[in-house]
C-alpha cells in the first residue's frame, strides 16, 4: 500500500519532466530542401523592395506576396483548410516617413491556424517579405533578399507546412510582414489590427535573417543563434516602475520571458545548437518587426543568425575591392536555416499545446525564512511550477512541481536571494510561459 502511494505521489512529478515525442518529430519534419526551393523562387522575383512592382506577375512584391498566399492556401488545403488565409493591409501615404517616396499599400499576408480551445489566443511567426539595395529608396534595382529576409519567410511557410499536420488548443499565426525596410510599417499595421480584432497575443517570434553562418568577422558557426529581447515593456505604468525599484524585475518582462521560454525549450529538444539570450530590443541602433508589437504591449522577441555578414546585407549587388556584395543566394545555408526554423516550430507547438499562463502571480515572505507565491487558477491547468533563479542568472534554473493548487509556500529559500515566478503546466506536461510576481502580500 506504501510503495502505491509513493508512485502515485511520483508519477506526477515523473510527467513534469519528460519530453514530448511529437516536437522530436516536428524538428525531423522540417525540410532544408523545401525552404531552399521556397528561398530560390523568393530571391529570383528580383526585388522585393515594398515600394516595387505590384502588376507583375514575375517581377516585384505583388508577385511575391500573391505567391505567398498561394502557398500557405495550398497547406490549407492539404490539411482541410486548417488556414485562414488573407491580406491584411494600410494604406501609407507619400511623405509619411524618409523612405516612403510615393503613396503605398504595405500588405501583409496573414494565415491562421485555429486552436481547438483557446481560439482567440495566439503566437505567432513572422518572417519578413520585402528587400532593399543600399539606396532604401531604390525600389528598381535587382534586390534578390536571399538572406534578408527570404529565409526568414521560407521559415514561415516550411514551419506551417509542418505544424499544418497537428492541431492545437491554442492559435498559431504564420504571417509574411511588408514594409520592414521602410520603417517597420507592416508590424505596426498588424500589431493595430490585433488590438482591433481583441487578439490575445502571447507573443511574436520574428525571424530575420536566419541563414547566413558565416560572419564578417571571421566566425563561422551553423549552431549559433540569436534571441533579442527587450527587458520590460514600454507601456509599463509608473506605478509598475516605482516598484521594480523595491521588488526587482529589471529583465523580466513579458518578453524576456519568452526569450527565455525559447532558450530551454531548445537546449531540451535540440541541445546541439546555442542559443544566446541578447539582453537589448535589437542589434544596436536597428530594429526589427517584433518592436511594434512590443510598442502595443505584446511580448515579441527576434530571432536571427548569430554571424552577420555587413557585406551581404543592404547592398547594391557588385564587386568592389576583391569582396562580392549583394544579398544573393550563394551566401544562404539551407541547413542552418532548417535548424532555426525547427527552433520556431518546436517553441510555436509548445506554447500552443500549453494552457494559459496565470493571469496574476503575487509573492510574500518579507522578513521570513520561506517565500510564498500565490497565483489565479488557469483552466486547463493540471498543475503548476513555481521557478526561482539567482538575481545575476539569465534562465530559470530552478524550479518545483507543486500540482494543482493555488498558493505555496518554498520553505528554507529566502525572498530576498533569488527572482521567482510561476507556470501553468497542462496534462501533457507543456508549460505556460513564466509569469513574474507584479503584486506582493504579507
Amino acid at each position: 500500500m506504501k510503495k502505491l502511494l509513493f508512485l502515485s505521489l511520483l508519477i506526477p512529478l515523473i510527467s513534469q519532466s519528460q519530453t514530448d515525442p511529437r516536437l522530436y518529430r516536428i524538428i525531423d519534419a522540417v525540410s532544408a530542401k523545401r525552404i531552399e526551393k521556397d528561398i530560390t523562387i523568393l530571391a529570383n522575383f528580383g526585388t522585393r523592395h515594398t515600394l516595387s512592382d505590384t502588376v507583375s506577375n514575375t517581377r516585384g512584391i505583388g508577385a511575391a506576396r500573391r505567391w505567398i498566399k498561394s502557398e500557405f492556401e495550398k497547406i490549407s488545403a492539404d490539411c482541410d483548410n486548417c488556414l485562414e488565409v488573407f491580406y491584411q493591409k494600410n494604406f501609407i501615404k507619400k511623405g509619411e516617413g524618409r523612405r516612403i517616396v510615393k503613396d503605398v499599400w504595405v500588405v501583409n499576408v496573414v494565415a491562421i491556424q485555429r486552436g481547438t480551445k483557446y481560439p482567440n489566443r495566439f503566437i505567432i511567426m513572422s518572417g519578413d517579405i520585402d528587400s532593399r539595395v543600399s539606396d532604401p529608396n531604390d525600389y528598381t534595382s535587382d534586390s534578390p533578399g536571399a538572406n534578408d529576409n527570404a529565409s526568414g519567410m521560407a521559415g514561415t511557410i516550411e514551419v506551417a507546412r509542418v505544424l499544418s499536420k497537428y492541431e492545437f488548443e491554442s492559435s498559431i499565426i504564420y504571417v509574411g510582414l511588408s514594409g520592414e525596410e521602410q520603417g517597420l510599417y507592416g508590424g505596426k499595421g498588424l500589431a493595430e489590427y490585433a488590438k482591433q480584432q481583441g487578439w490575445d497575443i502571447v507573443g511574436i517570434l520574428n525571424n530575420d535573417m536566419i541563414g547566413n553562418i558565416k560572419g564578417v568577422d571571421g566566425v563561422i558557426s551553423n549552431r549559433d543563434f540569436r534571441i533579442f529581447s527587450e527587458p520590460v515593456p514600454p507601456t509599463e505604468t509608473e506605478e509598475q516602475r516605482g516598484a521594480r525599484r523595491f521588488y526587482g524585475g529589471e529583465v523580466d518582462g513579458i518578453s524576456r520571458q519568452l526569450a527565455r521560454y525559447v532558450h530551454k525549450t531548445t537546449k531540451t529538444y535540440m541541445p546541439e545548437m546555442n542559443p544566446m539570450m541578447i539582453y537589448r530590443l535589437d542589434r544596436f541602433g536597428r530594429g526589427g518587426h517584433h518592436r511594434p508589437f512590443n510598442d502595443a504591449g505584446f511580448a515579441g522577441i527576434r530571432i536571427m543568425e548569430a554571424h552577420e555578414n555587413y557585406t551581404q546585407q543592404h547592398q547594391d549587388i557588385r564587386v568592389e575591392n576583391g569582396i562580392a556584395y549583394g544579398d544573393v543566394l550563394e551566401h544562404v545555408n539551407f541547413d542552418y536555416a532548417k535548424k532555426l526554423s525547427a527552433v520556431n516550430a518546436i517553441n510555436l507547438a509548445s506554447i500552443a499545446w500549453a494552457p494559459p499562463a496565470p493571469e496574476k502571480v503575487e509573492i510574500g515572505g518579507i522578513v521570513e525564512p520561506s517565500a510564498r507565491l500565490r497565483w489565479t487558477k488557469v483552466d486547463g491547468a493540471k498543475g503548476y511550477k513555481i521557478y526561482w533563479r539567482d538575481t545575476t542568472s539569465p534562465t530559470w534554473d530552478n524550479y518545483r512541481y507543486v500540482g494543482d493548487v493555488t498558493e505555496h509556500t518554498l520553505d528554507g529559500i529566502v525572498i530576498d536571494n533569488y527572482f521567482f515566478g510561476v507556470a501553468a503546466v497542462g496534462e501533457n506536461g507543456h508549460e505556460s510561459l513564466v509569469v513574474f510576481p507584479s503584486g506582493v502580500f504579507r
